[in-house]
């Protein structure tokens, strides 16, 4: 899709307050942070429910029995990718969108579809009442939830990012990404309890339905919260200079020429923004997943230590990690994107050879210790990043640039992630082949984190008006084909 603006304003970019991400006071920002955290805790608290279930009830229940646990187990794991694979296309879908018409609605058209998506998975029928078309229905749904999720963070950390201060600006947008853990948190939470108060047979049998149920209310709760928000001054501001040009341009003057947007147009000016947000993604996700989801089959499956135990230390960690995240967006602010980045790259590089020994030694303080240092390393690449990415792109296509960097990532990184991990310990029958595989993911995200240009402080208007020069103002002919990020 194409927007039209009249070539005698080429040289001037649109008209925009002197510092609109300063523009916002604080008990606004607080709303703001509120209903980005309110949807995005109720997106993770859906997706991790269904990790968590595709490793201790998916496996079991959606697929035929087999005498080798680990191809249950893969089975599920690989319905679970499913959704990484749909989040990608949630991402463009949402982008183009959201950045046509506004974070704050595609956040509610996305919370409703991932919330009654999983209340639906919560009312499936098992493999043993109607066979293949339980894993079917499994997956249909699965993809669904994937394509909402992948609309929710983009749109959920530019909310944020694009009302903060730039100077405050890690700090602020790394709050959304706190609520990951506390999604997660609110899971395991829900997860326990049922493991606590019901037999096996009964969690099992339809215990670990209710936890699906529940979304409708948390649901319920996070769409009001969001209504109360708008979108940020520095990209309503963008958008009323964009549907002005285009009126111009419908009035019938013949000097005219079109400013893109979208995935395409993201793709061809700013590559290399993308290829870095692609990048710092890869190896942040395959090692959450693997603190996260794998480390459950691993402990359970090939460890034998109990659901609950398990369930119990999972939910210590996130907390741990909800309390550290906002603290280290601080640090970006402070000492810069790329030292946290980097820091938080390299420490990567050595967990799994760290933290395998400690969980297989079966001891829960051992094993909260590798969990805690997983989630924190995990946290010094995830907390900025929100930051880091906006900082990459033009508002006009903003949430193209940082969606299909995220979200494609997802695909080849923690999709996957949990599948080649059981594959490879079903394998070889140790540890050290995942150990390999997440130091050599890591070594992608630092290389990445090392060819980012330091944008700790930038204003979200300077990068437009650059984007206007080198991109809209110059003549088609002149104009580079992409931009310094």
């Amino acid at each position: 899709m194409s927007i039209q603006q009249n070539t005698a304003d080429n040289h001037t970019p649109p008209t925009l307050s002197s510092d609109t991400s300063d523009a916002t006071t604080k008990r606004g920002l607080y709303r703001v942070v509120s209903a980005s955290m309110a949807g995005t805790i109720v997106e993770w608290y859906e997706f991790f429910l269904y990790a968590t279930a595709a490793t201790l009830v998916f496996s079991k229940i959606f697929f035929p029995e087999n005498d080798n646990p680990a191809v249950g187990i893969i089975a599920a794991f690989a319905t679970y990718a499913v959704g990484f694979i749909a989040r990608p296309l949630g991402g463009i879908i949402f982008a183009h969108f959201g950045d046509r018409y506004g974070r704050k609605h595609l956040l509610q058209v996305a919370i409703i579809i991932v919330g009654t998506s999983t209340f639906l998975m919560g009312c499936l029928p098992t493999f043993d009442h109607v066979g293949y078309l339980a894993p079917i229905l499994l997956v249909a749904l699965r993809f669904i939830q994937g394509i909402a999720v992948g609309g929710e963070w983009g749109g959920a950390v530019l909310l944020v990012a694009e009302h903060s201060p730039n100077k405050e600006r890690g700090y602020w947008a790394s709050w959304p990404q706190a609520a990951l853990p506390l999604g997660n948190l609110l899971a395991t939470i829900v997860l326990l309890v049922l493991s606590w108060g019901l037999t096996d047979a009964q969690f099992l049998s339809w215990g670990w339905r209710i936890g699906f149920w529940l979304s409708i209310v948390i649901v319920a709760v996070g769409y009001y919260i969001r209504t109360k928000v708008e979108d940020a001054p520095i990209f309503q501001e963008t958008r009323k200079a964009i549907e002005n040009s285009s009126e111009d341009a419908a009035d019938g003057s013949d000097d005219t020429e079109a400013i893109q947007y979208g995935v395409f147009e993201v793709l061809k000016k700013y590559p290399r923004g993308v290829l870095i947000a692609m990048g710092l993604r890869f190896g942040e996700n395959i090692l959450y997943y693997m603190v996260v989801t794998f480390s459950i089959t691993y402990l359970s499956t090939w460890q034998d230590v109990d659901t609950s135990s398990i369930l119990g230390l999972i939910l210590i960690a996130h907390f741990c990690q909800f309390l550290i995240v906002p603290p280290l967006g601080r640090l970006s602010d402070r000492v810069g994107r790329r030292p946290v980045l980097i820091a938080g790259a390299c420490l990567a590089v050595f967990w799994g050879f760290a933290a395998f020994p400690l969980l297989s030694t079966g001891n829960p303080v051992a094993i909260l210790v590798a969990l805690l240092l997983g989630l924190g390393i995990h946290s010094l690449m995830y907390a900025g990043q929100p930051a880091v990415m906006a900082e990459m792109f033009p508002t006009r296509m903003r949430f193209a640039g940082v969606s299909f960097g995220y979200q494609v990532t997802s695909i080849v990184a923690g999709s996957l992630a949990p599948i080649i991990a059981t594959a490879l310990l079903s394998g070889f029958d140790s540890w050290v082949p995942v150990a390999v595989y997440i130091s050599l993911a890591s070594i992608v995200t630092l290389v990445a984190a090392v060819a980012l240009r330091e944008t700790r402080g930038v204003r979200l208007e300077d990068i437009d008006a650059e984007d206007h020069k080198m991109h809209i103002a110059a003549p088609a002919e002149e104009s580079p084909s992409t931009v310094r990020v």
